[in-house]
């Protein structure tokens, strides 16, 4: 494995005013995930794990450290370029879906391509390739309300991994599956790290799917503890 870091976090911290009170939820989190890199991040609800994931995939402003993502110091460019940034190097995969009921899953998984500006042939051309990939092919016109559980969440990973990122942030994503269907998108993520080198950060409560990632930390009151 390339140990280079498609990732990383250096004494972040992160602090809420909630009805007057100074809440700090992050309290100096250092992490690196390195190309091809599979993390599991375990804890309590409360714990910080989302509030990192969010920090990490620069969805929110630290309040203190820095977040280096494909080399880039998130702290240091503008909000467009975080987005173009999270575009390119980032998928993201949530407990629940987050697929646009109103669009087919052909058009859900191209999406990222098209905000990039990709032609909508070659983005659907890869969308498909993708699709079927993760054993969607037959499901392309398809509507999100059409299809299981399982599926959706297939269609989220398959939108995750369509501009080829660096790194999935997955926060619960096997959280509204029963065990077999559960069973059924570890080993297709597990798959697509080893065929793609995507590396993979998920926070999780699910004991099975961490022991299947490379490396298990435990997050407790805003710190790592390993």
């Amino acid at each position: 494995m390339n140990n280079t870091n498609i990732l990383q976090c250096q004494q972040l911290t992160m602090r809420y005013d909630q009805g007057g009170l100074d809440v700090e939820v992050l309290k100096g989190v250092n992490l690196s995930i390195g190309i091809g890199e599979r993390v599991a991040i375990m804890g309590a609800s409360g714990s910080g794990k989302s509030t990192l994931l969010h920090l990490l995939g620069g969805l929110e402003r630290p309040t203190g450290g820095k977040v280096v993502l494909d080399g880039v110091n998130l702290n240091e460019v503008s909000a467009g370029q975080q987005a173009k940034l999270r575009n390119k190097s980032l998928g993201f995969i949530y407990q629940s879906h987050h697929l646009l009921s109103e669009f087919t899953v052909l058009e859900n998984v191209a999406m990222p391509l098209l905000i990039a500006g990709l032609p909508v042939k070659l983005a659907s051309n890869r969308a498909i390739e993708l699709l079927q990939r993760v054993g969607l092919g037959h499901r392309v016109e398809h509507k999100p309300g059409e299809l299981s559980g399982g599926e959706r969440q297939r269609a989220a990973i398959a939108r995750a991994l369509i501009n080829k990122p660096g790194v999935v942030l997955a926060d619960e994503p096997t959280g509204n599956l029963d065990s077999k269907t559960a069973d059924q998108v570890y080993q297709l993520m597990l798959e697509l790290n080893q065929e793609l080198n995507v590396s993979f950060l998920v926070v999780t409560h699910d004991h099975e799917l961490a022991a299947r990632m490379g490396k298990v930390l435990h997050m407790e009151d805003g710190v790592i503890l390993g």
